[in-house]
């Protein structure tokens, strides 16, 4: 390739500013660049909810947002994930204490589909029977929330420590609990896709 057509392909690069979803404020994300529109859709933006708020103590909680939307030079995102960093989740094990893991994929009132990895660590070392007890309790409360909430809803109580809070409360009463927290909160599927795959699996029983 030339010189001059290197010149042209980074004269018609534009920079796009990335904004959090409104949930989030529309808080800025930085910037982006790209020779067209259609090259932002699906871009993904990581960040941590401290940069978001400004509060370093917030930086073990990573969030990962997809651009979904493009108007003049700003490009708009939805939230796709939130998780918790390997780092502060390792610091949170103590020796002769239970780990306590459960993975359970729900979905919202309004049909988004999304799998929640809640994580319960215990003071001592807990039984099986205990941990099977704390373990059935991190999933009932998940889908419970879940049945109750939008998509919007369910991340906010994810991000904003109401859920892990809300099992903490109710599976310290099987055995004492250090903490509860949600290591990881995933979008699998919009309402669309869901409705998509629900129209192909009938298609497939009739």
């Amino acid at each position: 390739m030339s010189e001059r057509s290197v010149s042209k392909q980074k004269q018609q690069k534009r920079w796009y500013t990335v904004l959090a979803p409104e949930q989030f404020g529309r808080e800025e994300l930085g910037s982006t660049p790209a020779t067209e529109v259609e090259q932002l859709y699906d871009r993904q933006i990581e960040t941590t909810l401290g940069e978001l708020r400004s509060d370093a103590s917030e930086n073990n909680t990573k969030l990962t947002f997809k651009i979904n939307d493009v108007g003049s030079d700003t490009a708009y995102t939805e939230f796709v994930k939130h998780e918790l960093t390997r780092d502060y989740m390792r610091s949170l094990v103590r020796r002769g204490s239970s780990k306590i893991e459960a993975f359970i994929t729900v979905l919202t009132t309004d049909d988004y589909r999304v799998q929640i990895q809640p994580v319960a660590l215990t003071t001592k070392s807990a039984d099986e029977s205990q941990e099977k007890a704390i373990r059935r309790t991190m999933i009932d409360m998940v889908k419970e929330t879940a049945t109750d909430h939008t998509f919007e809803d369910l991340i906010d109580s994810v991000v904003e420590g109401r859920l892990s809070s809300a099992i903490y409360n109710e599976a310290k009463t099987i055995y004492p609990l250090r903490r509860v927290e949600i290591q990881k909160a995933t979008l699998e599927a919009r309402p669309e896709e869901v409705a998509a795959e629900e129209e192909t699996s009938v298609d497939v029983e009739e």
